[in-house]
């Protein structure tokens, strides 16, 4: 999954983050290019767990809600060692559990830690002959789930692992009809091949070569949210309770253009839906409540209007080259027609900040010279193409204009994370009102945590930060995660 790319940052030496250094802890690790760091909040005890291991140990920090450290168990890596971290619960005994990845994805290794004892014990679990890959796997309520794909049949595979046991939900997609681009009706596994499921992250402005895509799940309040936007005049949606794995389906119809629309798309956020249409000429945008599925709040924008509600100018990038500015709404459409148009939603408080945007990638090729080949060898490269604007809406969801906003949490992480280059192993940790950096500062050898709350301070009321539009830029940061 591609991470959120920090556009353009203009660094001052007078910016203090709002961030603080919570604890270090000296740490040694023995391979840091088979290294993983994970964080995870038992969400009872409201303890913090740090799992970071390396190709010889697994070492266990515990933390108490204060974040001071209060129990540590290092342990022998012996089959893990192989393997790949996907994620960890805690047990209601407080005994954190760890799931370890075969590296041919077919087996996991579910790992409980006893952390009084100074002991572990595992079990396997072996994917069933109909599994055919992983789409994602997330952890909900100290429950750890993995979605896949199952062979052949229509069917999502939803695997819930509580308490050593697992418990299989299939979701079955059979009964509902899909289009392609050409708007033929083809069959969910065919959709997938094409426009596969992606995960949208929660609590950061996701990029737009994610939110672009046409299949895309969310996790919510203990529900899993499938939208697919196969289909110029409507968003399908299903919704999946993770309790009982019962799923229902319904459908979301767009406003009607005046002109044909050529491209669509939508975001889920804060239980509303967002649509987005676009042809050469307009832009529609629509939020609708995703329970009664009731219109909120419509707009339309020609390319004779002025959008004076905008936080950052319109941008163009290609590829990772410096972003250039687009003079006026007619030439943002322009730029936009023929790339899939997207939105990203993250709310702050009461408002609300968007990222219009379009993402589009095509593919060519050069012929290596150096190539013993007699015409050469074709070498082939992709091309993305990104144009977007960045706004806000307050709660009313009515635009407004903040081009100096305060920073969010989320934004200080990522800025941080982008000053400090060097800083390659990491894991962050969204809690209620702020973010956990864990990271192994290999100069050190300390292993350190920071906390990022929103806002700033800097000397001289001198804003480095230009808008937010830095912040929505899509191409070198991935999800926040460990490597």
């Amino acid at each position: 999954m591609k991470k959120l790319l920090l556009l353009s940052l203009l660094f001052s030496k007078s910016v203090l983050f709002s961030q603080t250094v919570l604890n270090s802890l000296p740490l040694s690790l023995n391979n840091l290019e088979k290294t993983q760091i994970l964080n995870i909040e038992d969400k009872e005890s409201k303890d913090i767990y740090a799992f970071v291991w390396d190709n010889q140990n697994i070492n266990i920090l515990k933390y108490n809600k204060s974040l001071f450290l209060t129990n540590q168990f290092t342990d022998l890596i012996k089959k893990e060692a192989n393997r790949n971290l996907l994620g960890a619960t805690i047990s209601a005994g407080q005994k954190p559990t760890l799931y370890w990845i075969s590296g041919n994805n077919k087996n996991i290794l579910i790992t409980t830690y006893n952390l009084a004892q100074k002991k572990s014990e595992s079990l396997n679990f072996d994917f069933p002959r109909n599994h055919e890959y992983i789409i994602n796997f997330f952890q909900e309520n100290n429950t750890f789930y993995i979605l896949a794909k199952e062979k052949e049949l229509e069917h999502l595979l939803l695997y819930k692992f509580e308490n050593q046991k697992c418990e299989i939900k299939m979701l079955d997609f059979s009964a509902f009809t899909f289009k392609n681009k050409q708007n033929v009706n083809i069959s969910f596994n065919a959709l997938l091949k094409y426009f596969p499921i992606k995960k949208i992250e929660s609590g950061v402005l996701n990029p737009p070569n994610l939110t672009s895509q046409i299949s895309k799940f969310y996790l919510a309040d203990g529900r899993l949210i499938f939208t697919f936007d196969d289909r110029l005049e409507r968003t399908q949606v299903f919704e999946v309770n993770l309790n009982t794995g019962i799923m229902k389906g319904r459908t979301f119809d767009r406003s009607v253009s005046k002109s044909p629309l050529r491209t669509v798309n939508s975001f889920y956020n804060d239980k509303k839906l967002f649509q987005i249409a676009t042809n050469k000429d307009e832009l529609l945008f629509e939020v609708k409540d995703f329970d009664t599925k009731n219109s909120i709040k419509k707009y339309s924008f020609s390319k004779n209007d002025t959008i004076p509600f905008k936080n950052s100018p319109f941008f163009l990038q290609i590829n990772n080259k410096k972003p250039q500015q687009l003079k006026n709404t007619a030439k943002f459409l322009k730029d936009l027609d023929g790339l899939t148009p997207s939105i990203s939603v993250i709310k702050n408080k009461k408002n609300s900040f968007i990222t219009f945007s379009g993402f589009g990638e095509s593919f060519d090729y050069y012929f290596k010279s150096d190539s013993p080949e007699e015409f050469g060898v074709r070498e082939y490269y992709s091309i993305n193409k990104i144009v977007y604007f960045d706004a806000m809406l307050n709660e009313n969801l009515d635009f407004i204009s903040d081009k100096q906003s305060e920073p969010m949490a989320s934004e200080n992480l990522f800025y941080y994370l982008n000053f400090n280059k060097k800083i390659t192993l990491y894991h962050a940790l969204e809690l209620k009102n702020y973010y956990i950096l864990s990271y192994y500062d290999d100069a050190s050898k300390q292993f350190i945590m920071r906390k990022f709350t929103d806002g700033f301070m800097i000397e001289n009321n001198r804003n480095s930060i230009i808008s937010k539009s830095i912040f929505s830029n899509p191409a070198t940061f991935e999800k926040i995660s460990s490597y």
